[in-house]
């Protein structure tokens, strides 16, 4: 028995919740995978999981054998790779998840930065408005705008997200701007689908906070489909700044409702317990995190005119 595959077969089982999809991540059949945890828990003469036909569950010896096993398997995978390369010449595959609005506009530019720094990573990017639990998907990290609520995953935070109600000018030239939350329910509006806050949105305005519900004429998973519907002139749209702060600037839409606040969100980055000691991963957030900045690109103009704060 190879006791390095075994515990990493374990490790990944226990990570995935399946047979299959550790059997994917490691490349090899489920009965490979089979054969290692099984030989694993004959050496350790405990069952490690409890297996059913609907999931696998991690047994009491499993969850307390779980952790070193993890930190093993991690200690063992950043070892090599230090041994092999140094820092500024890592190499390998990192497979990233990303939100569309990041992706669009953003991501490009930084990736071109790193990949010019560290020239032997090669990324499989997969852009979509999905929150997801990175272990279960198979990435070894996801960058979005919550954590997904899976176990056993590490977060950063990377920048603050700011929202804003914005519209076409030809618009409120027809419609008129509402001047109250409450007036949004006169106007044709398009909405993010993928907030958790759902119909629910608090306005703040200094100590003042005011909760109501907003269900909105478009709703969609795409921040780039909304920002298109606002610019046409349809209707008023809640956007991000790190979408629409060209077109606030431009003048191409107008805030609404810009004495009032809305609550903050996070961009984070989600990755594997196990990854947390990966350099080509910790290398890539530190990366971002230090070309982003505390007050992105995007932001700093918003800033500047009182728009966001």
């Amino acid at each position: 028995m190879d006791r390095l595959l075994s515990t990493e077969a374990f490790v990944r089982v226990a990570q995935a919740g399946s047979f299959s999809k550790a059997a994917e991540q490691l490349g090899v059949t489920r009965s490979v995978v089979t054969l290692r945890v099984q030989q694993l828990e004959k050496f350790i003469n405990a069952p490690l999981f409890h297996r059913s036909t609907r999931q696998v569950k991690l047994s009491d010896v499993g969850e307390s054998y779980y952790q070193e096993c993890a930190d093993i398997v991690a200690s063992f995978h950043g070892l090599t790779e230090k041994m092999r390369h140094q820092r500024s010449n890592l190499t390998g595959q990192l497979r990233v998840q990303v939100l569309q609005g990041f992706a669009i506009g953003h991501l490009g530019a930084l990736l071109a930065g790193f990949t010019k720094q560290y020239p032997d990573i090669d990324f499989d990017v997969v852009v979509n408005d999905r929150v997801i639990g990175p272990i279960e998907e198979g990435f070894d990290v996801a960058f979005q705008l919550m954590p997904a609520t899976t176990e056993r995953i590490m977060m950063r935070k990377l920048f603050t997200i700011h929202r804003l109600f914005c519209a076409a000018p030809e618009y409120l030239e027809q419609h008129g701007a509402p001047e109250h939350p409450l007036h949004l329910h006169d106007h044709r509006i398009a909405l993010y689908g993928g907030y958790a806050s759902r119909n629910r949105w608090q306005f703040n305005r200094g100590d003042d906070a005011l909760e109501i519900t907003l269900h909105g004429q478009l709703r969609s998973s795409s921040l780039h489909l909304i920002r298109d519907y606002a610019l046409s002139g349809a209707g008023i749209a809640c956007l991000p700044s790190l979408i629409v702060s060209d077109d606030l600037i431009s003048g191409r839409l107008s805030p609404v409702l810009s004495q009032y606040r809305l609550p903050t969100l996070d961009f984070v980055a989600v990755y594997p317990e196990a990854q947390r000691r990966a350099l080509k991963v910790g290398t890539l957030i530190d990366f971002l995190a230090e070309n982003i900045g505390t007050n992105p690109k995007w932001d700093q103009p918003l800033i500047e005119r009182g728009l966001i704060g």
